[in-house]
C-alpha cells in the first residue's frame, strides 16, 4: 500500500459516513475546471486543478454556511465574538475535505483522473495572518467553536502580505514578501456591499442640549472604508459553519479627478495608497514612530469595523441596544483589540445616544480579556501625543474611564497613591503613555491566563494590582489544539492506528484516547506504534533532503525545537548541548551516545538582532557537524526554513523528542508542546507554561524535566547570579562556549558571535548557564531510554493516551461555561429546492 493510499485509509476510517460521492466530485471538479478556470484537462496545471477542487469543497461549505446563518438569525442566538489581530488558519483544502467527509472520495476520484491529492494540497499557499502561537490558537478555537456548534464570529484583518516567508542565505535569515493572495483566495467571499467608515485623526467638538446633556462630535481628518471578506469555518461531523470575517482597508474615495486633471497624478491616488496601507502587511516594525502609528491604526480599524458590524447584525431584530451584552460575548485575544472597550463606548454614547452609565454597564459585561504574556515590555502602550493625533475622541473617553476608575480605587485604597499610579490607564513615567492592558482589564468582566502557572503568575506579577482590586474577574483557561488538523490531517497513519484500536469517537472527544493506556504494554501494538512513527520520519527526511540537500538517518532520534526565535525560548541552550556532544565525539567519547538528528525551525522578528544571530549560529553549527565525517555519523543538525502551519504538519508527527526549554516563568502556555505530545513525542522541558500540566497529565515518569523552577529563578537572581563563575567551573560548558567564541564557526571572525557570548557571560538574563548542567544530564537520560525502544514506545503511547485535556474543544467548553455563558445551537441543513 503506497503512502497516498495510507493517507486516504487513515482519514476514511474517521470521516462522516455518507454515500459515495466520487461521481459527484468528479463532475463538479471538471465543470469548475472548465467554467471557472477556462481550462480543459490536457492543458490544465496542478494549480488549476487545486482551484477547481477548492471550489468543489467551497460550494459544499456554502450550503452549511447559509443554513448556519439562517439558524442563528431565526433563533437570535447568543454569539461569541473572537477579536484577534492574528489568525494562522493554515491551508484550508485538506481540513475542509475532512470536515465535509469527502477526503477519501476526493482522493480516489483524483487518482482515477491521474492526479494526486497530496500534490494538489501542496499547491495551496498558506495565509500567513499571524506571527505564531497567538494566531494559531485563534484558528484552533474557531475550529472548535464550529465543531461544538457554538454560534461564533471571528473578526480580524485581511493582511495583503502576511508574516514574511523565511529563506536562509549564508546561514542568515532573509525575509521574503508573503504573497499569499498572488493567485487569489478561493475560500473567501468579498462583500463589497458590506463596508463601514472608520475615522482617523482630526478633532472633536461638543455641545450641551436643552436637557443639559453633553454631545460630542468627532470631525475626522481621514475616513477609511473597511470592506468585509468572509471565510467559512466548518466544524467536524456537524453542519455548523461559522464565519471568519476579515477587514480590508480601502479609500472612501480612491481617485481624485481634480488632482488628476491638473497633472498631479500622484496626489490623485494618495487617498487610495494611504488607506490601503492599513491592511497592507502584518504587524509593521513598530520601532519607528511611523510603524507605531500604523500598528495603532490597524488595531483601531479592526475593532471599529467589527463593532459596527455587530451593531448592524443586532439591530436587524432589535430596536435598541439595551440588550447588546446579552447577544454578544466578546473575547479580546491579548491587548491588540483592547481599543474595543473605548470604541464600543463611543458608538453607544456618541452615535446611539446612550448615557454613560448604561453604556459602561453594557461594555463591561460584553468584554472579556485573555492575557498571553508575562513580559512587562510586551504589554502594549502608545504615546499620548500619537493617541491624541490619531484617536482624539477615544483619548477623551479613556480619560473619563480612567477618572471614574481611579475614583473607585481611591475609595477602596484612599492613601495608596502608588497603586493608583500603577493601575491608571495613563502611564506617567517618562513620556505619557496609554496602557492597553490596563484598558482591557478595566473594561472587561473576566480576565484569564492560558495555563495554570501563567494565570497564577499574572496575579502576582504583571496584573497583581488588578487582581487585588477585582479578584473575582480572574480565571484560567489552559490553551488547547485541534486534533482534526494536528492528528487527522497531519498524521493519518497514527489516526488509522488509533481508530482501528479504540473506534472513531476520539476526534470529537479526545478523552477517548485514554483507552490506549491498556495497550502500552502490548508488544505487538508498540511495534505498530513505532512503525507509524518511523513512516512519518521518512517523510520528513525526504523533505529535508529536497529542501536542504541534507541526508538524515531516520533511525536516529529526531530531537526537535521549532518555535518562534526568542532568547527566553533558549534555542542557545540546545545549541550548547549539540556542541557538547560534538566535543565529546572529537575526543573519542562516544559511549552512551545515541545517534541524533537535531531539527530547529522558527522565525525571528525582522528587528530582533539576537534572535537572527542565533539562527546564524545554528546554521554555522550545522555546517561544522554535517561536514565532519567523524561527527556526522553520530549527529546531524538541520535548520528547517520557513516554519509555518504547513511545515508544522510535517514536523510534529515525525518528532521523537520535543524541546520545551524556556526559562521558567516566561512562557505563558505554549501550544507546540501539546501538538508534539499528541503525536507521540516525549518532552524534555522546564516547569514552565503548560509543560507543568502536560507533565501532570502524562505522568512525571513519562516527561524529562530539568531546570530551575520559578521560585528558584527568583531566589537565584535575588542572591546575585554570577554566570561567569558557572562558565569557569564547568569544563564542558566552557569548552562549548569557547568554541563559539573562537571563530571556528565564523570563518575566523571572532566578533561575529560576540554579542551572544557577552550576553551569556555578563548577564545571562534567561539563565542558560544556570540550567546547562541539569539539561545535559537530563539529555543523557533521554539517550539511555532511546536505546530501549520498547520502553520508549510505551512512554510515547502513554503521552498520547493522556493528553486529551489539551484539546481546544475542552478549552472552548470552559470558556462557554465560565466566561461566555453560551450554549450550542445545532444546525439543520436547508432543503435544496429544484
Amino acid at each position: 500500500m503506497d503512502s497516498n493510499q495510507k493517507r486516504r485509509r487513515g482519514i476514511d476510517t474517521i470521516e462522516m459516513k455518507m454515500p459515495s460521492t466520487n461521481e459527484a466530485v468528479r463532475k463538479h471538479l471538471l465543470e469548475n475546471l472548465r467554467s471557472d478556470q477556462g481550462k480543459f484537462a490536457a492543458v490544465a496545471t496542478k494549480h488549476d486543478y487545486y482551484l477547481a477542487l477548492a471550489r468543489v469543497a467551497r460550494d459544499r461549505l456554502m450550503r452549511r454556511w447559509t443554513s448556519t446563518a439562517r439558524t442563528y438569525y431565526e433563533q437570535g442566538s447568543r454569539t461569541v465574538v473572537y477579536l484577534s489581530a492574528e489568525y494562522l488558519i493554515g491551508p484550508q483544502l485538506g481540513n475542509n475535505l475532512i470536515n465535509l467527509g469527502i477526503y477519501s472520495d476526493t482522493a480516489s476520484t483524483l487518482m482515477e483522473l491521474g492526479l494526486s491529492l497530496d500534490d494538489l494540497l501542496e499547491e495551496e499557499p498558506e495565509p500567513g495572518l499571524g506571527n505564531g502561537g497567538l494566531g494559531r490558537l485563534a484558528a484552533c478555537y474557531m475550529d472548535s467553536m464550529a465543531t461544538l456548534q457554538i454560534p461564533a464570529i471571528g473578526y480580524g484583518i485581511r493582511y495583503e502580505f502576511g508574516i514574511f516567508s523565511q529563506s536562509i542565505r549564508d546561514g542568515w535569515q532573509v525575509e521574503m514578501t508573503d504573497k499569499w493572495l498572488k493567485y487569489g483566495n478561493p475560500w473567501e467571499l468579498a462583500h463589497t456591499d458590506l463596508s463601514f467608515d472608520v475615522y482617523l485623526g482630526g478633532h472633536t467638538t461638543s455641545a450641551i442640549d436643552e436637557q443639559g446633556h453633553k454631545h460630542v462630535r468627532w470631525i475626522p481628518e481621514r475616513v477609511v472604508s473597511g470592506v468585509a471578506y468572509d471565510t467559512p469555518v466548518l466544524g467536524f461531523g456537524v453542519n455548523t459553519a461559522n464565519v471568519l470575517r476579515l477587514w480590508k482597508a480601502e479609500a472612501a474615495e480612491s481617485f481624485d479627478f481634480q488632482a488628476f486633471n491638473v497633472g498631479d497624478y500622484y496626489r490623485a491616488v494618495d487617498a487610495k495608497v494611504f488607506s490601503e496601507n492599513i491592511t497592507k502587511v502584518l504587524y509593521p516594525n513598530d520601532e519607528p514612530l511611523a510603524g507605531k502609528q500604523l500598528r495603532l491604526e490597524q488595531q483601531y480599524f479592526m475593532v471599529s469595523c467589527s463593532l459596527q458590524d455587530m451593531i448592524r447584525i443586532y439591530l436587524q431584530k432589535e430596536k435598541t441596544l439595551d440588550r447588546f451584552h446579552e447577544k454578544y460575548a466578546v473575547q479580546l485575544n491579548d491587548t491588540h483589540p483592547a481599543l474595543a472597550v473605548a470604541e464600543l463606548m463611543r458608538l453607544l454614547v456618541d452615535v446611539h445616544g446612550m448615557n454613560w452609565e448604561k453604556a459602561w454597564f453594557i461594555t463591561t459585561r460584553t468584554m472579556s480579556y485573555t492575557n498571553h504574556t508575562l513580559l512587562p515590555e510586551a504589554l502594549e502602550t502608545y504615546s499620548l501625543p500619537l493617541f491624541q493625533k490619531l484617536l482624539p475622541r477615544h483619548l477623551e473617553i479613556i480619560y473619563e474611564i480612567n477618572r471614574r476608575f481611579l475614583d473607585d480605587v481611591r475609595n477602596q485604597h484612599p492613601h495608596d497613591t502608588e497603586l493608583m499610579s500603577r493601575v491608571s490607564l495613563i502611564g506617567e513615567t517618562g513620556e505619557k503613555q496609554v496602557r492597553m492592558a490596563n484598558l482591557a482589564c478595566v473594561g472587561s468582566h473576566a480576565i484569564n491566563g492560558v495555563a495554570e502557572l501563567h494565570s497564577n503568575l499574572l496575579k502576582t506579577t504583571v496584573l497583581k494590582d488588578f487582581y487585588l482590586l477585582a479578584p473575582e474577574k480572574f480565571d484560567n483557561v489552559t490553551n488547547g489544539v485541534t486534533p482534526r488538523r494536528f492528528i487527522l490531517l497531519s498524521n493519518p497513519e497514527l489516526a488509522t492506528l488509533i481508530t482501528q484500536t479504540i473506534g472513531d469517537a476520539w476526534p470529537k472527544n479526545l478523552d477517548e484516547l485514554k483507552k490506549l493506556e491498556a495497550l502500552a504494554d502490548d508488544s505487538y501494538f508498540c511495534t505498530k506504534w513505532a512503525t507509524v512513527k518511523h513512516s512519518r520520519k521518512r517523510l520528513l527526511a525526504e523533505r529535508i533532503k529536497s529542501v536542504l540537500d541534507i541526508d538524515v538517518d531516520t533511525w536516529s532520534l529526531f530531537d526537535v525545537q521549532t518555535k518562534r526565535m526568542h532568547e527566553y525560548k533558549r534555542q542557545i541552550l540546545n545549541v550548547l548541548h549539540v556542541l557538547t556532544l560534538y566535543n565529546r565525539i572529537k575526543k573519542g567519547n562516544t559511549k552512551q551516545l545515541s545517534p541524533r538528528t537535531f531539527i530547529f525551525g522558527g522565525k525571528a522578528a525582522p528587528g530582533y538582532f539576537m534572535a537572527k544571530l542565533t539562527i546564524k549560529l545554528i546554521n554555522a553549527v550545522a555546517s561544522l557537524i554535517n561536514n565532519d565525517p567523524e561527527v556526522s555519523h553520530h549527529l546531524r543538525v538541520v535548520f528547517f526554513p520557513d516554519f509555518n502551519v504547513k511545515n508544522a504538519q510535517l514536523i510534529y508527527p515525525a518528532a521523537d523528542l520535543s524541546e520545551q526549554i524556556s526559562t521558567a516563568g516566561y512562557e505563558a502556555s505554549g501550544t507546540g508542546n501539546m501538538k508534539f505530545s499528541l503525536n507521540g513525542a516525549l518532552t524534555i522541558g522546564t516547569l514552565d507554561g503548560a509543560n507543568i500540566e502536560i507533565r501532570n497529565a502524562v505522568g512525571p515518569e513519562n516527561f524529562f524535566v530539568f531546570g530551575l523552577t520559578v521560585e528558584e529563578v527568583d531566589r537565584l537572581r535575588a542572591s546575585g547570579y554570577r554566570p561567569w563563575e558557572i562558565y569557569e567551573q564547568n569544563a564542558e560548558l566552557k569548552e562549548a562556549v569557547d568554541l563559539i567564541a573562537s571563530g571556528r564557526l565564523s570563518s575566523g571572525d571572532v566578533k561575529l558571535f560576540e554579542p551572544l557570548i557577552k550576553a551569556l557571560l555578563s548577564n545571562d538574563h534567561f539563565l542558560v548557564l544556570a540550567d546547562y548542567q541539569d539539561y545535559i544530564e537530563c539529555q543523557e537520560k533521554v539517550s539511555k531510554l532511546w536505546d530501549e525502544p520498547r520502553k520508549w514506545a510505551r512512554m510515547s503511547i502513554l503521552n498520547v493516551a493522556r493528553t486529551g485535556k489539551f484539546s481546544s474543544d475542552r478549552a472552548i467548553k470552559e470558556y462557554c461555561e465560565r466566561i461566555w455563558h453560551v450554549q450550542p445551537v445545532p444546525v439543520e441543513l436547508d432543503m435544496i429546492k429544484s
